[in-house]
């Protein structure tokens, strides 16, 4: 196989990025509540959700190469215990943080009728920690490839992507059935 599983891990870990970053800016347009007649709320839900899964296809390829590869000899453990690996501990760890968060967050969508919302919220919250992690573990156990100019312009364009979202969600007006919903959870308890 050479070096075909290090390009494959390379690789995968290169498309996941704006592919995470897709399924995080539509997440965020998405929780508030944007639509239009064109493009109403259950189409971004259903394009989130298979972005999402999207997503997760090629995490496991990238996990699953860089597993295989027997150069880093990184096994199953090091990618959901992170800090453990004798291979880049810091930086694969961060990649196990990233890993562990999108999991987390993919079985509590797959589970959301069973749990319960505040459940499923808190959990979505914290995976959006997962994005900035993933993009520092790229950049670090990246190697000579993240100082390559694309790599580096990929990483950019997914930062202003997600940053832009974010700034439209925290400059838009609340949707009014969540404003509905908070004043009824505060003047309920």
């Amino acid at each position: 196989m050479g070096q075909a599983l290090w390009f494959a891990s390379r690789a995968t870990g290169l498309v996941t990025l704006p592919l995470l970053t897709l399924s995080v800016v539509l997440g965020v347009i998405g929780a508030a509540r944007f639509a239009t007649p064109r493009w109403p709320r259950f189409t971004l839900a259903a394009l989130h959700r298979n972005v999402a899964l999207l997503t997760l296809l090629f995490l496991v390829v990238h996990v699953a190469s860089a597993v295989i590869d027997p150069y880093a000899k990184i096994g199953w453990l090091d990618t959901v215990l992170p800090f453990v690996s004798v291979y880049q501990p810091f930086w694969l760890g961060l990649g196990a943080i990233a890993m562990d968060l999108v999991l987390a967050t993919a079985l509590t969508s797959m589970a959301r009728s069973r749990i319960t919302p505040r459940t499923w919220r808190a959990v979505h919250w914290a995976g959006y920690a997962c994005w900035p992690v993933a993009v520092v573990h790229g950049l670090g156990i990246g190697g000579a490839d993240s100082s390559l100019s694309w790599v580096i312009a990929l990483n950019v364009l997914c930062a202003i992507a997600v940053l832009a979202a974010l700034l439209w969600r925290l400059r838009r007006q609340p949707h009014p059935d969540l404003t509905a919903r908070r004043s009824a959870t505060v003047g309920g308890r």
